[in-house]
């Protein structure tokens, strides 16, 4: 890869990581924290010679930056069959099966959606934050299913992680669920961060973090945290009286299991969640048998990211994707139904 060279002009008063970030070729995609980690490689010369430090002060001149070649990952590309929705040379979506976990983990090394990607992509990854990977913007749970998308350049790469990070991409999940969306239900509507706006969608607004004693499980806080948002919409409900639900949830955050863990706090836990589905199961008097029988025996989280759109990090487009429900939840939904 060749050198970049970055003239800043007189009268530059930034400090010199970001005043080279602000003036660079955007189709460079340098961002700070990739420049940061350049200047401690000592890839960076000025005015001045090799630079120490991008936090000092700018002074006008050329600065030349070694981007050099992007370096492998040790994640290994695997022959994975891979259901592809959209691709171009900046950025690929896929429909990922349930069971597919996104990234390599110590639990998880390999058959993961990364170790597919590396191996469709082979050839075509320019390099995200020097590396030639895939660059994962957002995560769907290993059980969940549905659509997600994953950048193939940097310039990409930061484009889409924009968005996601000032919530202007758009994602709806379908989930089946206990309980009912009821804003009559007083153990809803009193529920602190719960509110009700119109068309009766449920807005739950907390700080979600780590469980105080399961670090593997996120928990609902309004003192520690990051700040979460989560609005479901009823679609449909089941049972006689009603004790189960498809229902549509829209992230405008996208924290670790924010779904699963607002439905929960809510009252309507996912069904088949084994980690925050807790022991419920359906009425036997409100369902018929087969109903019973079946979401007793669903071994996932119930939810399917249904719905994906954001603009196309380099051309503007506006780019909307929809992914119908999987087998394994249509066939649950129609014994729900029956």
């Amino acid at each position: 890869m060749p050198d970049l060279i970055i003239t800043l002009p007189d009268g530059t008063t930034d400090r010199l990581d970001k005043a080279l970030a602000a003036a660079a070729p955007e189709e460079a995609a340098l961002s700070r924290s990739r420049l940061a980690k350049l200047i401690a490689e000592g890839a960076v010369s000025g005015p001045e010679g090799v630079i120490g430090d991008g936090k000092a002060k700018a002074l006008a001149g050329d600065y030349v930056i070694t981007m050099g070649e992007p370096a492998p990952i040790d994640a290994q590309p695997e022959s994975i069959a891979l259901d592809i929705v959209y691709e171009d040379d900046e950025l690929i979506v896929i429909d990922k099966p349930a069971g597919m976990v996104v990234h390599p983990a110590p639990g998880s090394p390999s058959g993961t959606l990364v170790n597919a990607l590396l191996a469709h992509c082979a050839g075509s990854l320019s390099g995200i934050g020097g590396a030639a990977r895939p660059g994962i913007v957002h995560r769907i749970d290993k059980e969940t299913s549905g659509l997600l998308v994953v950048a193939k350049t940097d310039r990409a790469h930061h484009g889409l992680a924009k968005q996601f990070e000032d919530h202007s991409a758009s994602r709806r999940y379908l989930a089946l669920a206990y309980g009912v969306l009821d804003r009559a239900d007083p153990r809803i509507s009193g529920l602190k961060g719960t509110n009700f706006e119109p068309g009766g969608v449920l807005k739950i607004t907390s700080l979600l973090g780590r469980h105080p004693t399961d670090r593997q499980r996120q928990a609902v806080s309004f003192v520690h945290g990051r700040h979460a948002v989560t609005r479901a919409r009823l679609i449909e409900s089941f049972g006689n009286p009603a004790g189960a639900m498809l229902v549509e949830c829209r992230l405008e955050t996208g924290r670790t299991h924010q779904i699963r863990v607002h439905m929960t706090y809510a009252g309507l836990g996912l069904i088949g969640d084994p980690t925050y589905g807790g022991n419920r199961k359906l009425s036997p008097k409100a369902f018929a048998p087969e109903a019973v029988a079946a979401v007793a025996a669903f071994p996932r989280q119930a939810l399917h990211a249904a719905h994906l759109g954001f603009l196309h990090p380099v051309t503007g487009e506006l780019l909307s994707f929809e992914s119908e429900l999987p087998e394994d939840m249509a066939q649950l939904l129609d014994i729900m139904r029956g």
